[in-house]
């Protein structure tokens, strides 16, 4: 079969199945801007994108496809994918067990320490899933590279990726980036000794490891020299381990200007504009888009709205939160749960404000793109308070595709807060009184400023577009 000079692996890949009401397999591309740049990229030079097969549909298309190379059998518009059938089993313990309900934990330091994590015997099985699960997007890698070929790693699901191809293919070029934050030292030792040195060294496979951040990266640093013990060098962000080294670099991911307009231009989105302005009517309108991560703190979030509208009550009647909570991870206890109190905590407020002719929160949680697209063009407040976050690109594209001038209420624990913070109005995430504030002063803001800080806001958030993001990641690697 052909070889690539560049592949791309993730566990989502840029395509995924559905079955027809007539049992035909449908297949759509992964939508946003990071798929469309990476993908514009790869096309380019003939690249190979390896991904997993996440659904029955997935699993199918796999089948039917010559060697699981989805192109040989879809119209991909020049893309070529390879998607991996992982077995069931394995993948769960890869993928739920140790990806979803550990190691992402962990690097947004969310667990609730007296009671989790226990690391027993389950767990180094799931481990050993996890390690499979990364060997087996390593051999399809080692399979599918030409010689001498770039190969840009994706997230924490493989993280043992750049070691393994390492043993296997020294002549690759291998970079991995983390779309997460990185915990410190003190927190990612929660994991069993040797398990943190075997994700640390797996990591340190790679020529170059990218983060969003520059908080990220030193953390990861940090992680190296205290508990590796490798030698490194914090202003140059290199590790020397293993006879090696491996470069460090920040790469912030910002918005794809084009693409957000082409889709905010969709027919759809106008006519989900409507329905939202008839809800609205001529009230101010604040907005939140998110999955229900415990990360995005939409609880909180409710709860400064809440601290909002019982400190300023002149804003009864005058304004309405708009909530996009979108599922996510219902396979993880901690994520139903907290789904539920989402839910209970919008209802709770609904019931002590509003009255005949007012509602003053409404929470939508049917997944619907245009509608949110639609929303960011008639916020006047931006609402972003994550806990913790890689990186928030909901922070970056909100302000370019408003109409209304919105002003972004950020977390300073977003990623996004190192380029957006100065043109934000940043806010402690769990300091509910202090978010309800920002929400106040960003709703009486005169016009003059929110112009100027939407227009600083917009400049800073196209500053690196998803295609110039991954050619810079791939330009490192020489």
């Amino acid at each position: 079969m052909d070889k690539a000079q560049i592949l791309i692996a993730s566990n989502r890949g840029p395509v995924s199945f559905s079955t027809a009401p007539d049992g035909a397999l449908e297949h759509r591309r992964g939508g946003g801007g990071l798929v469309s740049g990476m993908i514009s990229v790869a096309t380019e030079v003939d690249g190979i994108w390896v991904c997993a097969a996440l659904s029955d549909a997935d699993r199918e298309a796999a089948a039917r496809a010559p060697g699981a190379r989805l192109d040989l059998e879809y119209d991909l518009d020049g893309m070529r994918v390879h998607m991996l059938d992982i077995p069931e089993e394995t993948f769960q313990g890869a993928y739920t067990g140790v990806a979803n309900s550990t190691l992402w934990f962990l690097q947004h330091m969310m667990y609730d320490t007296p009671n989790k994590p226990s690391f027993g015997s389950e767990f180094r099985r799931r481990w050993e899933d996890y390690t499979a699960y990364n060997n087996a997007f390593a051999e399809a890698l080692v399979a599918g590279a030409a010689d001498g070929a770039r190969v840009a790693v994706q997230d924490y699901h493989l993280a043992l990726v750049p070691r393994i191809l390492r043993s296997r293919r020294p002549d690759l070029r291998i970079a991995h980036f983390s779309h997460t934050p990185w915990a410190p030292p003190e927190y990612l030792r929660l994991l069993p000794d040797d398990i943190a040195r075997e994700l640390l060294s797996g990591m340190l496979g790679a020529d170059r490891l990218g983060f969003l951040s520059p908080r990220w990266a030193d953390a990861f640093l940090r992680c190296c020299a205290e508990i590796l013990g490798a030698d490194v060098d914090f202003s140059r962000r290199t590790v020397e381990h293993g006879g090696r080294v491996v470069g460090v670099g920040v790469h912030a991911l910002g918005a794809d200007e084009a693409e957000l307009r082409a889709s905010a231009a969709d027919p759809r989105v106008a006519a989900r504009r409507e329905t939202l302005e008839e809800l609205v009517g001529d009230t101010r309108l604040i907005v939140r888009v998110d999955r229900t991560e415990l990360s995005k703190n939409i609880v909180r979030g409710l709860e400064a709205y809440r601290e909002l509208l019982l400190a300023h009550p002149e804003w009864r009647g005058r304004v309405t939160h708009l909530a996009f909570a979108y599922p996510s991870r219902g396979d993880v206890p901690e994520y139903r749960e907290y789904t539920d109190r989402v839910l209970r905590v919008a209802k709770e407020i609904n019931e002590e404000f509003a009255t005949s002719g007012w509602t003053p929160l409404v929470l939508e949680v049917n997944d619907d793109y245009p509608r949110s697209l639609a929303s960011f063009q008639l916020a006047d407040v931006l609402l972003v308070n994550p806990i913790r976050d890689g990186m928030n690109l909901v922070a970056k594209e909100g302000p370019v595709l408003s109409e209304r001038d919105s002003v972004l209420v950020l977390s300073r624990e977003a990623g996004a807060a190192d380029e957006l913070g100065r043109h934000a109005l940043t806010v402690n995430p769990y300091d509910t009184v202090e978010t309800a504030r920002a929400l106040h002063r960003a709703l009486s803001m005169p016009a003059d400023e929110r112009r100027q800080r939407r227009e600083r806001l917009v400049e800073a958030a196209v500053a690196l577009a998803p295609r110039r993001w991954f050619q810079d990641q791939l330009r490192s690697l020489g």
